[in-house]
């Protein structure tokens, strides 16, 4: 069965060099978009990485209830162990996956920086959902109002189901006319 591999992550912004991996989550699907399993967890980060957040990241990580988590979280070497099993459970390891998401490839940044063996089992290629909006927003004008709950897995089920509406406006004509 073809599956997908969806990630989120929160961070403590946006720019790999310098922040920090705060929550990640992964959902599997099929290429229907049923959910198969789900992975979510909060990162373990110091007080002084939780204090440097932007502005932006205090306000909403605070308001979503992430940064009460981050001080019982894991450290980041377990979460990378862990999602990498359950990467595996899903993907033959001979298999270079490509990850589906919203703005994804801010993710993969981070995944490519901090987390060099779960990196290592990823495609070049991503489904990036964002890529749907921006066509649909300026050709079709079509524009989705998303909750932003701004936590990892509220994030990549409303992905999913965003892309499931783009695409219910695509239609395939089977029979090549």
């Amino acid at each position: 069965m073809k599956k997908f591999f969806w990630i989120d992550m929160e961070m403590t912004g946006l720019d790999e060099k310098k922040d920090s991996i705060l929550e990640v989550a992964a959902v599997v699907t099929d290429v229907d978009f049923n959910v198969l399993e789900t992975y979510d967890t909060v990162v373990f980060q110091t007080p002084e990485v939780v204090n440097g957040m932007n502005d932006w990241c205090k306000e909403h990580h605070g308001k979503s209830g992430l940064t009460a988590r981050i001080p019982s979280g894991k450290k980041l070497d377990v979460v990378e162990k862990e999602i990498v099993t359950f990467l595996d459970k899903h993907f033959p390891t001979k298999d270079k996956v490509p990850l589906c998401g919203n703005s994804v490839g801010n993710d993969k940044r981070f995944i490519d920086e901090y987390m060099k063996k779960f990196s290592s089992r990823l495609h070049y290629r991503i489904i990036d959902v964002s890529s749907f909006k921006e066509i649909f927003r300026e050709k079709y004008k079509v524009n989705i109002e998303k909750e932003s709950k701004h936590r990892a897995l509220d994030d990549i089920f409303e992905s999913i189901k965003e892309l499931k509406t783009y695409l219910s406006y695509v239609k395939i004509d089977k029979n090549g006319g």
